[in-house]
């Protein structure tokens, strides 16, 4: 059985995926039990900020991603090409319908159980019984934070984070310890870095850069 903490986007369709290879899925979404500032109802994969996908054209690289959705038999491809709505050359959904048809494909499959709870705590994961932690920027701080106390960063569990404005992929917890530029973390998930570390601790050395070369 696999375990999906967060019923957006990322884990509605893991949802999906897992469920149409014959594995059982336990689907934990916090609403309407904990409510968020911006979200209107209480189905999943609800789309709160801009309702479109995006360019569906295949001269670019984000129109090969979604005809490679296609043919994976992606749940959101499909609801998004029922829901589809005028936009030109881009993949625009009317957000209601959308919804609708992802929280009516995951409510009725029948490997899928949809758990309405907030997960204070990331459960224990494994190869047998993994967790997938599939949520977006209004994620209740509490299971985030504890796994990030305990060092819980198995490579089986997976932390969906992106800004309101843009999505990124979806990054395991050890990968989000990894430094970036000047030694900063990505995404602290209580929206601050963790100190650098220093000689004295141990820690790697800061990186100079090399200085370029002028050919005479």
């Amino acid at each position: 059985m696999i375990r999906i903490i967060g019923g957006g986007l990322a884990g509605s369709e893991a949802a999906w995926q897992a469920a149409s290879r014959g594995v059982p899925v336990t689907l934990h979404e916090m609403r309407p039990v904990r409510p968020t500032a911006v979200h209107k109802t209480d189905r999943l994969a609800e789309l709160v900020c801009s309702n479109s996908f995006r360019g569906d054209k295949l001269d670019n690289a984000v129109g090969l991603l979604k005809e490679e959705m296609r043919r994976l038999g992606s749940l959101v491809m499909r609801a998004a090409e029922a829901s589809r709505v005028p936009a030109g050359a881009a993949l625009a959904v009317d957000r209601e319908r959308f919804a609708e048809i992802v929280t009516g494909a995951l409510a009725t499959h029948p490997l899928i159980t949809i758990v309405r709870e907030e997960v204070t705590a990331i459960p224990e994961s494994s190869e047998r019984d993994p967790v997938i932690v599939a949520t977006g920027p209004l994620t209740s701080d509490a299971p985030v934070r504890r796994a990030r106390l305990a060092g819980r960063a198995g490579a089986s569990v997976l932390l969906r984070r992106h800004q309101s404005r843009s999505c990124s992929p979806s990054r395991s917890i050890a990968a989000r310890s990894s430094a970036r530029r000047g030694g900063r973390s990505f995404a602290d998930v209580d929206g601050m870095d963790p100190p650098k570390p220093s000689r004295r601790s141990g820690g790697p050395a800061p990186q100079v850069p090399a200085r370029s070369r002028t050919r005479r």
